[in-house]
């Protein structure tokens, strides 16, 4: 019984999504910038669930973008940010303002994105466009709200995540150098 359980918790996207939706909507409203590292592997673990979810047979091109997800968006890019905040005053900067204002705004971002997305219905394709919506949606409000050029970076990084998101929309999945160089972005946003 517990291994049927486990087997279909394994490839249940939505318990994917619900994830990454999780690692975006906590770290916006209760989390300072030094966690948020954490909170970014946390986003590249689910979507390297979903990426799991979405080759049931292990292609060359899953195995790359899994790799990629791993390797830099799980691993790097929070180890760099890591390094980066070590000596900074980042545990008394929120990652978004904690004033009622900003807080009303984020929820009612949220659920206008999850209307625009239709993520209340139970389709994955609705559900998937729905947590890519809030992610950007928070980034952008993140980066209204906020003067801390760190807090800034953290968002620009969200908005990253998402399009990773996006390109599990594609009918066709990107080629190598597409992925190559969205790597290159990401990991060159934590550079700068």
């Amino acid at each position: 019984c517990f291994a049927g359980w486990s087997v279909s918790v394994a490839n249940n996207p939505t318990l994917a999504l619900m994830a990454c939706l999780l690692a975006t909507q906590i770290p916006v409203f209760f989390g300072k910038v030094s966690i948020t590292p954490t909170w970014l592997a946390l986003q590249a673990l689910a979507l390297g669930w979903m990426t799991l979810n979405q080759h049931p047979v292990l292609d060359a091109h899953a195995i790359a973008a899994g790799l990629e997800i791993l390797l830099v968006r799980a691993w790097l890019v929070p180890h760099l940010l890591r390094r980066s905040l070590r000596g900074t005053r980042a545990d008394d900067i929120d990652v978004m303002p904690s004033y009622l204002l900003a807080w009303g705004a984020a929820v009612t971002l949220v659920i206008l994105a999850f209307q625009l997305g239709g993520g209340l219905r139970s389709d994955v394709r609705a559900m998937t466009l729905g947590v890519m919506a809030v992610t950007v949606t928070l980034a952008f409000l993140v980066l209204a709200t906020n003067r801390e050029p760190v807090a800034q970076l953290v968002a620009l990084l969200f908005m990253e995540n998402a399009l990773a998101l996006f390109e599990s929309l594609m009918p066709q999945a990107w080629p190598l150098p597409v992925h190559l160089a969205v790597s290159g972005v990401y990991v060159g946003t934590v550079a700068v």
